[in-house]
């Protein structure tokens, strides 16, 4: 009997946003999801999410994975080097304010990753999905860890317990930047929680009943308030029609 198709788990992730040209959102949207998938993918690694920030128009946020570092280094200048960004690049460039608001994490535990299947991703054309994605990250001071272990071992239960489990909880890659082409930030200490949703409503409703739990209210969250250094930021996203995560 054929064996099921394993999830493709990337051990290092790019979280991409870019600030776009007013109104030029939907073109690249439209350009990336029919030339810059598959084309990636063929060298080497995962795209995994492609979404529309709800709170800006002109922003577009989109994450993609490898298996390592060298991979990642080996995949991007094949990519970059190779044929289809030399067509499409500038086209793709030509909507861009600026592409430089990189992350680059990695899995908050080795069962905190993203699981995807890419051999189910819609075909080029497809509608959007009516889901709600949220990214909501925390930020820590360089070299300490005890805010992220607070979130592994207190909120990510938490969450698990009252609703739908997060799509994935990562952290800082801390390895050196194989591809300086392409600029991250540096001297970051974050951890990123991704969730899906049907809608706005139920995420509003998963975080009551989450920040209701006495655990989460009375230790938790003031924990995590003492040791961040900014207030939590969210991400409100809508997926593209290609996009893996949904």
């Amino acid at each position: 009997m054929p064996t099921a198709e394993p999830a493709t788990r990337p051990a290092v992730i790019e979280l991409r946003q870019y600030t776009l040209r007013s109104g030029r959102r939907d073109e690249l949207i439209e350009l990336f999801d029919r030339e810059f998938v598959e084309t990636q993918e063929d060298v080497g690694m995962v795209v995994l999410g492609q979404f529309r920030d709800l709170d800006d128009p002109d922003r577009f946020v989109w994450l993609r994975g490898f298996r390592d570092m060298e991979v990642r280094h080996h995949a991007l200048a094949a990519f970059y080097g190779g044929s289809v960004w030399a067509e499409h690049g500038p086209q793709a460039n030509a909507t861009m304010i600026d592409s430089d608001d990189v992350l680059l994490l990695c899995p908050l535990s080795d069962a905190s990753g993203f699981a995807v299947f890419p051999s189910q991703r819609p075909q080029v054309g497809a509608p959007a999905p009516e889901r709600f994605v949220s990214a909501t990250m925390w930020s820590f001071p360089p070299g300490r860890h005890d805010g992220i272990a607070l979130i592994r071992e207190g909120l990510l239960p938490a969450l698990r317990e009252t609703g739908p489990a997060p799509l994935a909880a990562l952290t800082t890659e801390t390895a050196h930047n194989t591809f300086p082409r392409l600029p991250i930030r540096t001297g970051e200490n974050v951890a990123v929680v991704f969730a899906s949703y049907r809608d706005e409503s139920e995420y509003r409703q998963h975080l009551a009943r989450v920040q209701a739990q006495p655990l989460v209210r009375d230790e938790i969250l003031p924990a995590l308030t003492r040791g961040q250094t900014a207030a939590p930021r969210m991400l409100r996203l809508a997926p593209t029609g290609r996009s893996l995560l949904s």
